[in-house]
């Protein structure tokens, strides 16, 4: 069987014509597609995306169809995505030697383009759309709710584990007269956050979350950190949060989560967006907070990171011109391949996104919900 109709009868299966007049259907410009995704599965099939080898009028509403098909258990095997899947098994790829790789590839990006893409406190993280009618009202919605989440009092300090261009602890000392401390793998973030904050108690240091010192704080909360975890140190991770929290307070953990387990991430998001990074499952959770801390709630919200990710590419495409003219062409179309494959991706409910609320001994009352 040729490449192309391997590749065209994969794309049957989830409803997807070549040359089509669906919205979802994919416009083949370079008949090397065909080879180059059967060689090396999503990689291929993203990197020719960006060569610009096929367009999607909707490249939302085609994930959508790809991972609700579940596509991938049935792409012919390529030594790329096999090989990732291995190493992901045997090697810690989340270790302190290669944490600020995502860095290097993702955080570390010119901050203009996170500017042309997130809200105005640059909130890297799913927005919360309950009553929020755009973007920087759904962000500041989503801060506002973690605070209210972990009860959080005027004077009190908060560790951001993974604190990123500083939006929480920035809104929580601002709205609530919060200390604030965080760590980041990247440079970038902690500049910005310093000089953007420099008037507020807001203390952002460059440093894996392993080494943190400085507890213990009245609450932890962390936002599209865990990640990159990696569940090779999950435990480590909540052994060190255990550490740096009083007895009394709650922890807000705010991250993304598949329905099963998996060694990796997608090849292209690997390769491109977030290096080393995979989704946890909610067991893989709760096994790893096993006498460390008590799960207060679990609160899924995971249609909402579609609204996000829509909203991020909307504000995106909007300044897409004067990105294309700085990062050129083919970086613009990596970007928009992330957010919108993304998109559908949560739009098909096969990953979802939400908040822990963890306590180290159980709130002896009982932890009322917050929403």
């Amino acid at each position: 069987m040729s490449a192309e109709t391997t590749v065209k009868n994969l794309l049957a299966i989830a409803g997807i014509d070549v040359n089509g007049n669906k919205p979802w259907d994919i416009k083949v410009k370079d008949d090397r597609l065909y080879a180059r995704a059967v060689a090396q599965g999503s990689l291929g099939f993203g990197e020719s995306y960006m060569d610009g080898w096929w367009d999607c009028e909707k490249l939302d509403q085609l994930f959508d169809r790809l991972v609700g098909s579940r596509l991938s258990e049935k792409i012919p095997f390529n030594f790329k995505t096999a090989w990732l899947v291995l190493i992901s098994k045997i090697q810690n790829r989340q270790n302190m030697k290669r944490a600020f790789i995502a860095a290097d590839v993702h955080y570390d990006l010119p901050v203009d383009i996170f500017e042309a893409t997130f809200d105005r406190r640059l909130t890297g993280s799913c927005g919360y759309w309950k009553d929020a009618k755009d973007l920087d009202a759904c962000q500041d919605a989503k801060l506002d709710l973690i605070c209210r989440k972990i009860g959080l009092k005027p004077g009190q300090r908060v560790f951001d584990i993974g604190c990123g261009w500083g939006a929480f602890m920035g809104f929580a000392a601002e709205k609530y007269g919060a200390q604030c401390e965080g760590v980041t793998v990247s440079k970038e973030q902690v500049a910005y956050a310093m000089n953007r904050y420099a008037n507020l108690p807001v203390k952002s240091t460059l440093m894996d979350y392993r080494n943190a010192t400085g507890g213990p704080y009245d609450h932890l909360v962390s936002m599209g950190m865990f990640e990159h975890v990696g569940s090779k140190n999950y435990r480590t991770y909540f052994e060190t949060a255990r550490r740096l929290i009083k007895e009394d307070g709650l922890f807000c953990l705010h991250t993304i989560w598949g329905n099963e387990p998996e060694p990796a991430i997608d090849p292209w998001i690997d390769k491109y967006i977030f290096p080393n990074g995979v989704l946890p499952t909610v067991g893989q959770v709760t096994s790893a907070v096993h006498q460390l801390f008590v799960v207060e709630d679990v609160h899924n919200f995971g249609p909402y990171y579609d609204l996000t990710l829509m909203a991020w590419n909307e504000k995106f495409q909007s300044n897409r011109a004067e990105m294309a003219r700085k990062h050129g062409e083919r970086f613009c179309r990596m970007w928009e391949y992330y957010l919108l494959c993304c998109a559908g991706g949560f739009r098909s409910r096969e990953i979802s996104v939400g908040q822990f609320v963890l306590s180290p001994r159980g709130v002896r009352e009982g932890y009322t919900a917050v929403r």
